[in-house]
């Protein structure tokens, strides 16, 4: 069964995934075109990579909502009512379980100035809940965790100390 939330003129997806007992939730920077049934090679690499894993499901949040191929294409001031919804998308996901989260946003967090302060909020909201921060692979030389994209697909999850990066 799939999980899907965005906006009616579909400018913002909030929520893409298929539901498990048990899926790994991975937070990204923002979404692009990819939809149920259509995936793109983000979406496919974190679905083989979380069945991998041994999670039965995935859930793609992203750390900003709004849509947009090419991150520069981003607007340059944030959006609030999208910042404020996705909030609330995310938080349903955590509240509804212990959650393992897979940070994956890559060094696309610089791409706008409001990206960290959105980053710090869905983090307060974790604290609240059972969430359990995770990253693949190498960081790059600033400290973020790496993209799906191009990870190999057996590498394995690892602690990440998400205060620690917020407050580097």
């Amino acid at each position: 069964m799939w999980l899907y939330q965005n906006t009616e003129d579909n400018k913002a997806r909030f929520i893409l995934g298929e539901h498990g007992e048990n899926p790994l939730i991975c937070i990204g920077i923002n979404p692009s075109t990819a939809k149920p049934e259509d995936l793109d090679n983000t979406l496919r690499n974190v679905k083989t990579i979380s069945s991998n894993q041994g999670f039965d499901g995935w859930v793609m949040l992203n750390v900003y909502p709004q849509r947009a191929t090419n991150p520069n294409h981003m607007s340059s001031i944030l959006n609030e009512d999208y910042h404020r919804l996705n909030l609330e998308h995310i938080e349903s996901i955590f509240r509804s379980r212990k959650s393992v989260v897979w940070a994956a946003w890559g060094t696309l967090i610089g791409k706008r100035p409001y990206l960290n302060d959105c980053l710090k909020d869905i983090v307060e909201v974790s604290k609240r809940y059972p969430v359990e921060w995770k990253i693949i692979g190498q960081r790059s030389k600033a400290g973020h965790p790496h993209h799906p994209l191009y990870l190999n697909h057996s590498l394995k999850l690892e602690s990440f100390d998400i205060e620690g990066y917020l407050n580097r």
